[in-house]
Order: C-alpha cells, then sequence, then structure tokens
C-alpha cells in the first residue's frame, strides 16, 4: 500500500504538461524504475545456538538485521535472487578464557579462532566451496588462575561474481561456538549488490 501511495504522491506532485501524455507518464515510469532498483542487500544477526554443531545462527528481522531486493535466509543460508557481483561479509567475536586447565594436554597451547564462508553454486557441482577464511591466534593458554576473558573479532569480506540461485553459509569448529560473544552487533553475516 505504502508504494501506492508513494507513486500516487509522485505523480500528484509533478506539473502536468499540455503536450501530451506521454509527458504525464513518463514520471510514473521513471518512479516505478527508482523504485525497482533498490540494491539486494541483507544483512543477519548471529547467535550461538547449541543444537547447530558447525555454525553460527543466523537470524533476521532482529536488532540491525534486514533484508531487501530479493536476497534471503533459508535454512541459514543467504539465497542469491540474480546472477551479479555482491561483496559478502561476515565477522565472528570471541570471549575466550586463556586459563589452562587441569584436563589441557598441552597447558601452553595457542588458541585459535576460525571462520569460513562457503558458497554452493550448481556451476560447481554439489559441493560447498570456501570463498572466505580467516584464522586468528586470540591468546597462549597460561597456568595462571583468573587471567579473565580476552575478546577478539574475526572479520573478512569480499567481492564476488555469484550467480541466481547460489547458496552461501558459514562454518566453524563446534569447540568455539560455546565461545561467542552475546552482545547484539557482534555477530553478523551480510551480502550486498553492487
Amino acid at each position: 500500500m505504502s508504494v501506492c501511495n508513494f507513486v500516487s504522491l509522485c505523480l500528484s506532485s509533478s506539473p502536468k504538461q499540455s503536450s501530451g501524455h506521454d509527458k504525464d507518464t513518463s514520471g510514473f515510469h521513471h518512479t516505478l524504475r527508482q523504485i525497482s532498483n533498490v540494491r539486494a542487500a541483507i544483512h543477519l544477526e548471529g547467535v550461538y545456538n547449541p543444537e547447530r554443531k558447525t555454525a553460527v545462527e543466523w537470524r533476521n528481522e532482529v536488532d540491525q538485521s534486514h533484508s531487501q531486493g530479493g536476497l534471503r535466509l533459508n535454512n541459514n543460508e543467504i539465497v542469491i535472487p540474480q546472477s551479479g557481483l555482491y561483496f559478502v561479509y561476515s565477522q565472528v567475536s570471541f570471549e575466550v578464557n586463556c586459563t589452562s586447565g587441569d584436563a589441557d594436554t598441552d597447558p601452553n597451547a595457542l588458541v585459535h579462532l576460525s571462520h569460513t564462508v562457503q558458497r554452493w553454486s550448481l556451476s560447481s557441482g554439489d559441493d560447498y566451496r570456501t570463498i572466505l577464511h580467516s584464522a586468528r591466534t586470540a591468546c597462549q593458554k597460561t597456568a595462571g588462575r583468573d587471567e579473565g576473558s580476552w575478546y577478539t573479532a574475526v572479520y573478512m569480506g569480499a567481492v564476488f561474481n555469484l550467480m541466481k540461485g547460489d547458496r552461501l553459509q558459514t562454518v566453524m569448529e563446534e569447540r568455539m561456538l560455546p565461545d561467542l560473544a552475546e552482545e547484539s552487533g557482534k555477530n553478523f553475516f551480510g551480502v550486498f549488490a553492487l
């Protein structure tokens, strides 16, 4: 309904030309072109869900998340509506305890964190292929007591030529998922058309 009101407002506020029907409808067609030229974009918020063993659970329509232009979330994957160039990005943030416990096999081990975005495409067969991967060493385990938590984020983003129907998903090691930071805006996954 709001699109109809917008189009109606645009038509009623444009000056009428006495030279004929073509001038009156050109404003209408221009307005429709502008509405249809909305860039496809999606920005999802991520949370830890113990049911998901290898990925952050992505959510739309919460906090700052949104979608437009045909990009959508389906089964924890972003589905590409049209072929073209897209910027793909993702960030996960962690709160890591770097104190080694009695059960640690190597009490001085480095704590590594990683995050991956994979693409499934008809053009690539039935397998998901990694298109983005980032890893970071957060800290080294220490034998001291109550060293506190370390906070770190893994961010990545790049431009890709994606095809209509491609699906994008994120993957993480199960051991890292419980360490996800829980604050809003810390974990996100998105795509926008260029």
